[in-house]
């Protein structure tokens, strides 16, 4: 009898451990670890975006090098799912249902992140500072959803100004991915070409994975349009820009800051990327500064053979504020600790804008910077931090 009492002990006791693990992981964290994940395309067509997710992980090297948050250490995991929807849902769900994460950061492509968003938000997963800016992940309010980067829209409104404004173009054109990035960022230019009683002379839209693009160019030079406005993928804005240099035409392009990595972006283009004005919303890499810096030196140290450049950064400034909360939240963590300090955030800065959420509002900011490439992807500052006054959330 005794002998069989021991046995029942043990095997509740061993049924007990495992209900304890299973919990840490429904959690995503233990005494020792916090578990983070991201999506992003470390191969495809958008594969030079994927260096976003390396970039927010250097960002939590360091924080593990410094002692961690609270004695814990944080543990990262990227799934490559090429851009490609499907591929991200499949990602996804091994983290949250294998991995137990406790939170995601980052994650490029609109498209990619409408395909998971209600998921995350059923599973009540924090997710900060999606690599992409679409309407539909801040309106209506996700209370596990908290955006960094300016909207698309707010984006395609500013740059519109500018181009209308300074550069003063008798015709503007639009090419744009046929989703809703670029989708976003057509109605912003609209928006604000209707504040001028103005109306684009042309609009293209092209598929993320398109080769071809004689006959759209073609289209766009005779049309006459002298300023075009693109929001597309980096391999459509090469292809774009090579094929123009063959049929002699020579506009002024002006992309959102998607494409704002001028050392890669004049580098695949063979030099075309020079004189293309962008959106931007971080420092530029080689800017002196302390934080920068640290960052900087870490990475040469850490990561010789990772290119320094703005995408890079983009994931630092993406993954900062979760870093920001998780370390305001103190020792005693829970999701709706890291919540109630996500929503006390104000205006939050480090190496991009500053961000600031509360219960009702989870778009961070809508401010942008304008530049220009210079010779060599150098990078010529034309306009700092810009708010967009027709912001429709701000009213």
């Amino acid at each position: 009898m005794k002998r069989y009492l021991f046995v029942v002990v043990i095997l509740m006791c061993s049924l007990l451990a495992l209900s304890m693990t299973v919990s840490a992981a429904e959690k995503g964290f233990d005494k020792k670890e916090i578990r983070i994940g991201q999506w992003g395309p470390q191969t495809g067509p958008a594969a030079p975006w994927g260096s976003v997710a390396r970039g927010s992980g250097l960002l939590f090297d360091v924080v593990n090098e410094e002692g961690g948050i609270h004695g814990r250490k944080i543990k990262y995991f990227i799934r490559d799912d090429q851009y490609n929807p499907a591929q991200t849902v499949a990602g996804v769900k091994d983290l949250v249902e294998r991995r137990g994460v406790f939170a995601f950061v980052g994650g490029v492509g609109g498209a990619c992140g409408l395909a998971v968003m209600d998921y995350l938000k059923e599973k009540k997963v924090i997710w900060v500072g999606p690599s992409a800016a679409i309407r539909e992940f801040v309106f209506p309010t996700n209370p596990y959803l908290y955006a960094v980067y300016p909207l698309y829209e707010d984006e395609g409104s500013i740059l519109t100004k500018y181009v209308v404004e300074e550069l003063k173009p008798k015709k503007i054109g639009f090419f744009f991915q046929n989703d809703q990035y670029g989708k976003d960022g057509l109605s912003g230019a609209k928006k604000r070409l209707a504040t001028y009683n103005r109306a684009l002379d042309i609009e293209i839209p092209v598929e993320p994975g398109e080769k071809d693009l004689s006959s759209q160019m073609l289209k766009f030079k005779n049309s006459g349009a002298e300023v075009v406005i693109m929001f597309v993928n980096p391999t459509v804005a090469t292809i774009a820009l090579k094929t123009c240099a063959t049929i002699d035409y020579k506009p002024q392009w002006v992309s959102s800051d998607t494409l704002s990595d001028f050392g890669l972006m004049y580098a695949i283009t063979g030099g075309l990327w020079e004189g293309v004005i962008t959106g931007a919303f971080g420092m530029p890499p080689d800017t002196d500064h302390p934080l920068l810096n640290k960052y900087r030196d870490y990475a040469k140290k850490t990561h010789p053979d990772e290119r320094w450049g703005t995408f890079y950064l983009a994931g630092i400034v993406f993954a900062d504020p979760l870093v920001e909360a998780l370390q305001r939240v103190g020792p005693k963590l829970s999701t709706q600790a890291c919540l109630d300090q996500l929503n006390s955030i104000t205006d939050h800065q480090t190496i991009g804008p500053k961000v600031t959420w509360t219960k009702d509002i989870h778009q961070g900011t809508d401010s942008v910077q304008i530049q220009k490439c210079g010779p060599g992807g150098s990078y010529i500052l034309l306009q700092d931090w810009t708010p967009n006054e027709l912001a429709a959330w701000k009213k």
